[in-house]
């Protein structure tokens, strides 16, 4: 070894390396918790769940152990190629890969299986690192902003394909990566709006509304008439209030911003009604507490049942939880499959609201010391990939702990360390000893 490489190794973030390595162990103990058999007692039965986690633990400490000995500089040279293999393997898995719960995701392998999504957020990551520290006009020309929405775009819309919407979604987060790179506050305010407006369609597209010589039509035509009337209201104000040589911009963006709003609010509404199916609509209508429409109810004899008993076991927990293996209700196995997506859910039982609170603080302490560890890198290569590993951890956390307790609809989506799975855990187990290699050569200026 190099005293070069030997010096960088030193330099490793090794309370970072401790939280991940306490958290997969944590991850561990809830998986076996959350699936344990009498007949299998065995942490190291190879044919049980934890038992496969465990092989998968090993493939990742092997991975991380690896990474740390590639040069930094290797992730910034070759990001496109490695962008360019995952993006293959999301438009191979369209083609050649096994359906699992209604998605198109997985490369099966024996009883094994790969899911390149979760690869795919580590490759975009590297390559919006690549191209934005690469821009000499970072996000300010149009052009630039254009081939960032596709290196962004282009994945998220095949998963989109699969479908895969939780992953969309995380693909969606990397818009703080572009804040903090310069793209302006008043794209996350559209964020927000989008949100209220898209939610509030949902919901008057579920109802119905009369309107004379129409009949009954979707509720979303209430929405899209009040936008219009804000915006007349938005044009009197400029015309009663702004000097006239201000007024024609004015104009515009009132104009602009009221047909895009309504056509974003209709297209939400038409999203939900013929392009989701039917599995989606079930779940973004039990979210909002809607009444499911009798095509629905035909195929669903309970909906609402796993967000319920999710909910149910985490109030199960109490205060300070059941203790290890103590669940009730994860020992009867009430939620399904409560080891991949609801693990959430298995922890709040074991562990009650403190070990829940213990849990996401934890994870919040590793996402702000990813951005302090972003912040300090001399090259902008490194701290914007840095972001992009921050904003890909905050976004699981969000969704899938919003998901467990009721507040985000049940879209499948993992919790970072803690579900079970091999490409989630070997995708997050890359994305973060990358950080810690780039990191370990923080005084390094890649190009």
């Amino acid at each position: 070894m190099s005293r070069t490489r030997e010096t960088n190794i030193g330099k490793v973030d090794w309370i970072t390396v401790g939280i991940f390595a306490f958290m997969v162990i944590f991850g561990f103990m809830n998986i076996y918790s959350a699936t344990y058999n009498p007949a299998h007692t065995s942490m190291f039965d190879f044919d049980t769940f934890h038992g496969k986690q465990l092989i998968w633990i090993g493939v990742s400490a092997i991975l991380a152990v690896l990474i740390m000995y590639v040069e930094g500089d290797f992730f910034n040279k070759f990001a496109l190629p490695i962008y360019g293999f995952f993006t293959l393997l999301l438009v191979l898995v369209l083609l050649i890969g096994k359906e699992v719960n209604g998605a198109k995701a997985w490369f099966g392998v024996g009883d094994f299986g790969i899911q390149p999504s979760e690869f795919a957020k580590m490759a975009t990551a590297l390559m919006l690192a690549k191209y934005i520290s690469g821009s000499e006009s970072k996000l300010i020309g149009l052009t630039t902003r254009f081939y960032v929405a596709a290196i962004i775009g282009l994945p998220a819309a095949l998963v989109l394909l699969q479908p895969d919407v939780g992953s969309v979604l995380v693909f969606i987060g990397f818009v703080f990566v572009l804040y903090r790179e310069g793209l302006s506050g008043n794209i996350l305010l559209v964020g927000l709006a989008g949100i209220v407006l898209g939610s509030s369609s949902i919901i008057a597209g579920a109802a119905k509304a009369s309107f004379p010589f129409a009949g009954e039509v979707s509720g979303v035509w209430w929405i899209i008439i009040a936008l219009f009337i804000i915006g007349l209201l938005g044009v009197w104000i400029i015309k009663t209030m702004v000097v006239p040589r201000n007024r024609k911009r004015l104009y515009w963006i009132v104009i602009v911003s009221t047909v895009a709003a309504s056509s974003f609010s209709f297209s939400v509404n038409y999203v939900v009604d013929h392009v989701l199916k039917d599995h989606h609509k079930t779940r973004i209508y039990v979210l909002f507490g809607l009444e499911l429409p009798p095509e629905l109810q035909k195929k669903s004899s309970d909906p609402g049942y796993n967000a319920r008993m999710a909910k149910a076991t985490v109030g199960s927990g109490g205060l300070l939880g059941q203790g290890f293996m103590g669940g009730p209700m994860t020992r009867s196995h009430f939620v399904p499959e409560q080891w991949t997506d609801f693990i959430f859910s298995a922890v709040a039982e074991d562990w009650g609201f403190v070990g829940c609170l213990a849990l996401i603080g934890l994870f919040v302490f590793l996402i702000f010391r990813l951005i302090n560890m972003a912040e300090r890198q001399r090259s902008s290569f490194s701290r914007i990939y840095g972001y992009g590993v921050a904003s890909i951890l905050f976004m699981h956390l969000l969704i899938n702990v919003g998901m467990v307790i009721g507040l985000a609809p049940i879209i499948g989506i993992p919790l970072p360390f803690f579900s079970y799975g091999g490409s989630s855990l070997m995708a997050f187990t890359i994305l973060i000893f990358i950080m810690l290699r780039l990191d370990a050569e923080r005084l390094n200026i890649f190009k």
